[in-house]
């Protein structure tokens, strides 16, 4: 044998034998890769990330949570031309391979050999892409290609080419949160898939490859190169448009901005509160599931009550005059506005109230001033009309200052954001609804909800719930409680001097009377003559936990820590004939697909059902005096009770609906609401006669050194509540009393609410009687008649000290 030819067997022999290593190899390398493959069969079932819609009763648009902009579509959405556009960008001949485009890869190798590139274009087909976002990482390696290749096979074997080129139109991303075609279509345009133009296509189609970088919004001189050069000439060179077509839509200049969704119904503080309870119904990711919430709220009196609570603030703000400007920047003295503008990136607008950054002062007393936009504002002197200074006088270059549009077309003015702050709560008083909630003067400014969170002291505005307690131990509205100094001891040998606002004490007082002059010693007499402890158990009916309720006489001074949400629950109750209702917000969820998920049925109050009058029979009384069930209704007369009429039968109700916990007695409900109508026509709430209705009523409060101011009442179907504080518990400031800072807010939003709405009746539960007592006309509890008894003066006698008890 030669040589020659012994080193040719011997090469063959290498050859052989490198062969079989590198099938050997290529095959476990195919079999490791290849038996990690996931299912594809779960693509069909994939759940794409969608975010979450909450909406008011009405079904406007409240808000939209989610981590992605996305709406999903289906092939049939989508028009021809928009599916040629991305084929000519991402993958000409997607309908005739079989997953991987072997010339594409073939160029890709060329390029790794010829070049130095690491990461070269080429070689990955629609279906790869698909591989690759569903199932694998963006690591770039040999191993994960080849994973990409294995697994576009076995997607091609299993799925149809609509159902992977879909796959790819919900998936890819588009920049600025926005996930698939439709969404990257709204958030760019405003427009359904329907209504793009060959323009705004062949721009959506160039983003995907460079999505953050390369958007019509962050660079639209990128993005129109791409769409000119690339999508558009690409198209009219693959026949799928013409030249002239291309030529027209590079005509079009880049016109894409950001289009948020519509949002119809301005209700963060509400929208957070549904998110956290969805949260806690449905689970962490529920954001991301494309469920459709409805909610309680009112749209229209939601607005009403962000303006009341605006307007309220703005309105107290002023009477305490202008405190200063939010900030000072050094600014250099050749600063354009570009620069300003700068100064004023990451302050966020506050209920209207834009930041703005003063420019220059002028002798005229004006002052220019420079928003986040860059605009140039020429404020004149009127802009600043109700700190009596001119702007020049108050600003100086470098400021940053609030301004708001006025009234007239054009008008800017100077404004402050308001020390204080301020709560809304609004409730259907039957079923508990939340019908309109403000939890504070900015969610953009701060996001803390007052209205479930603060824990402040009622003031007054507790009272009614002592009176209620003390009706319920034999009292009545003609009941007479002596408005008189007193003193108690506690254990430790200290002393309490409890004093009315103002000073002053007007002696022996019918409860009427005290309750709609909010006399402080009265309540503190009927807790004391009640107990304490009874007296908690009894008002925890109203929904506050006993645990919240002070044990002692300062109770009676509405000195518990109360959200105004379990406030206005409270005044529920004697708005709804005395039935304790759960507040809720959420009324029904529906899935992506439309399907009912979850639906409320609440308990609703029902002023006809068992309990709610005792079943006490009518009788004729005088003065205090039983003769006995009436035969026939007296006629009404100062000195005769007058039988109240009967009460219809109640109507045939839905076998599913759910009645309400009675809290209390219907009859003692009717007396507190016949009182507090009266504090609205007589009393610290007179203001809300205004109104023009019978049917409102509410109590004022106030704490001491006027650190909160109430509001709560009723009036309609609703029961409302409004406080008004500062976080930091610093005083409102002189005489800023519930029926000065807190009840105009109340009669803005009531007007609202209650236009065209019928006037709520009260009339008298069965079980009681007209009486004239102690000189005035009464409807009192039958049973309570027995137990009237002559008024003594001397109704407190003062305690031993080894009787004394903590009132601290």
């Amino acid at each position: 044998m030669t040589r020659f030819r012994r080193w040719l067997r011997w090469l063959l022999v290498a050859f052989l034998v490198l062969g079989l290593i590198g099938a050997a190899v290529a095959g476990g390398l195919y079999y490791a890769v290849s038996s990690k493959l996931p299912d594809v069969q779960s693509l069909r079932d994939i759940e794409m990330q969608e975010p979450m819609y909450v909406y008011a009763s009405d079904g406007k648009l409240m808000a939209v949570f989610g981590e992605s902009r996305r709406t999903p579509i289906t092939m049939k959405e989508v028009p021809e031309r928009l599916k040629q556009a991305f084929l000519a960008t991402e993958d000409a001949r997607f309908y005739e391979h079989g997953g991987v485009d072997y010339k594409g890869i073939g160029r890709a190798v060329w390029l790794l050999a010829t070049t130095n590139d690491k990461r070269v274009p080429g070689g990955s087909t629609i279906t790869q892409q698909v591989a690759r976002q569903f199932f694998l990482s963006s690591e770039y390696s040999y191993t994960r290609k080849l994973a990409e290749i294995l697994l576009a096979r076995k997607i091609e074997s299993e799925l149809s080419k609509d159902e992977i080129f879909e796959l790819y139109l919900n998936k890819s991303f588009f920049g600025n949160r926005a996930y698939g075609v439709a969404a990257a279509a709204e958030f760019y345009y405003g427009k359904k898939l329907g209504e793009l133009d060959l323009d705004e296509m062949a721009s959506l189609a160039g983003i995907p490859k460079f999505p953050s970088s390369g958007n019509p919004i962050s660079n639209p001189e990128r993005a129109r190169e791409r769409r000119d050069f690339y999508v558009l000439q690409r198209m009219a060179s693959l026949g799928f448009i013409s030249q002239a077509e291309a030529d027209a839509a590079k005509a079009v200049p880049m016109h894409a901005s950001a289009h948020e969704p519509p949002v119809q119904v301005d209700a963060p503080y509400v929208a957070e509160l549904v998110r956290q309870e969805m949260i806690a119904r449905f689970g962490g990711d529920v954001v991301n599931k494309g469920y459709h919430v409805t909610t309680t709220i009112n749209a229209e009196l939601q607005t009403a009550a962000n303006i009341a609570v605006r307007d309220g603030l703005r309105v107290y703000d002023h009477r305490h005059g202008w405190h200063g400007v939010e900030q000072h920047f050094d600014v250099p003295a050749d600063a354009d506005a570009k620069a300003l503008a700068a100064k004023l990136v990451g302050i966020p607008s506050q209920s209207g109230l834009l930041p703005a950054i003063v420019a220059s002062t002028a002798a005229d007393g004006s002052a220019t001033v420079v928003l986040a936009n860059r605009s140039e504002l020429v404020l004149p002197v009127a802009a600043s009309r109700w700190v009596n200074k001119a702007p020049a006088k108050l600003l100086t270059r470098g400021d940053l200052v609030r301004v708001r549009a006025g009234e007239k077309e054009g008008e800017w003015l100077i404004d402050q954001i308001p020390r204080g702050q301020s709560a809304l709560v609004s409730l259907d008083a039957e079923s508990g609804a939340l019908k309109a909630l403000v939890g504070g003067f900015s969610f953009s400014g701060n996001k803390f909800n007052r209205a479930t969170q603060a824990r402040r002291q009622p003031g007054s505005s507790f009272k009614p719930f002592i009176y209620a307690a003390a009706f319920d131990k034999g009292f009545n509205p003609a009941s007479i409680v002596l408005d008189a100094p007193v003193v108690f001891r506690d254990r430790r040998g200290k002393t309490w001097s409890p004093q009315n606002d103002g000073g002053g004490f007007r002696g022996p007082m019918r409860l009427r009377e005290a309750l709609v002059q909010s006399r402080n010693l009265v309540s503190v007499r009927l807790l004391d003559g009640m107990g304490v402890d009874y007296a908690r158990k009894y008002i925890s009916e109203f929904g506050f936990a006993e645990a919240e309720l002070p044990p002692n006489l300062s109770m009676s001074l509405g000195t518990a820590s109360l959200t105004p949400l379990s406030v206005a629950r409270g005044y529920a109750v004697f708005a709804n004939g005395g039935s304790r209702v759960d507040t809720w917000v959420i009324d029904q969820v529906t899935d992506r697909d439309g399907n009912l998920v979850f639906k409320e049925n609440p308990a609703m109050a029902c002023r006809e059902c068992a309990g709610s009058s005792g079943g006490a029979p009518v009788s004729q009384v005088v003065d205090g005096f039983n003769f006995g069930a009436a035969a026939a209704p007296a006629p009404a007369a100062t000195a005769a009770a007058k039988p109240q009429q009967p009460v219809e039968a109640p109507k045939p109700v839905n076998p599913d609906a759910k009645v309400a916990p009675r809290a209390i007695d219907a009859r003692t409900a009717y007396q507190l609401v016949s009182m507090m109508r009266d504090v609205v026509q007589r009393g610290t709430g007179t203001a809300a006669k205004v109104l023009g209705r019978e049917d409102v009523g509410g109590k004022t409060g106030s704490t001491n050194d006027h650190r909160d101011a109430w509001f709560s009442g009723f009036g309609g179907p609703y029961a409302t509540t409004v406080w008004v504080g500062r976080d930091d518990f610093r005083s409102l400031g002189y005489r800023e009393y519930g029926g000065k800072a807190a009840l105009p807010i109340w009669i803005d939003y009531m007007r609202v609410a209650l236009k065209d709405t019928p006037v709520a009746k009260n009339d008298p539960p069965s079980g009681m009687v007209q009486a004239t007592l102690n000189g005035a006309t009464e409807w009192v509890k039958v049973e309570d008649m027995d137990k009237i008894e002559d008024f003594s003066f001397d109704t407190h006698v003062q305690q031993a000290d080894d009787a004394a008890f903590d009132i601290f």
